[in-house]
């Protein structure tokens, strides 16, 4: 586990970080199809996504590693780690506090090809509860996770 990330309330200055983020994970991950090129991403991001959900960073040394959104309909709807800050503990430290803002449930989706993010919701205590065939913009297979208060995690 990291000690140093400061976990905070994004602003919406720090919307472009975040947006760079997802950004470089999607040019760094040869199955995921690029379906918005980096502007709109971005535009999405600071119109969008901060205006409408709960946005968590955390923050190494005064930049954006890490990001959760979180809607009011208990979906984590983004989570990522920029690739230097990975394994440190930064994904864990996210969810918990999503897990406080909506300590009954959580649901997200993640794509079946990405199957270290498939490990770390297990390892968080999410179960896999439905799968599709591609019923997303990107047009890929995926899977609908949920974390339940309470139920017994593995």
């Amino acid at each position: 586990m990291t000690n140093s990330a400061v976990i905070r309330p994004a602003e919406r200055t720090d919307m472009a970080a975040c947006a760079g983020i997802l950004n470089r994970w999607i040019d760094a991950t040869p199955w995921m199809p690029r379906v918005h090129d980096h502007a709109d991403v971005e535009r999405y991001y600071a119109e969008t996504v901060f205006a409408e959900r709960k946005v968590i960073v955390a923050e190494e040394m005064n930049d954006v590693a890490g990001f959760l959104a979180l809607s009011d309909d208990r979906y984590v709807t983004a989570l990522y780690i920029d690739a230097p800050h990975r394994g440190a503990g930064i994904g864990s430290l996210l969810v918990e506090v999503a897990k406080n803002l909506s300590p009954e449930e959580l649901n997200l989706w993640t794509f079946e090809n990405n199957h270290a993010a498939q490990r770390f919701y297990e390892s968080q205590g999410f179960q896999a509860v439905r799968r599709t065939d591609g019923d997303n913009e990107e047009q890929l297979p995926d899977i609908l996770y949920r974390w339940r208060a309470g139920e017994i995690e593995a």
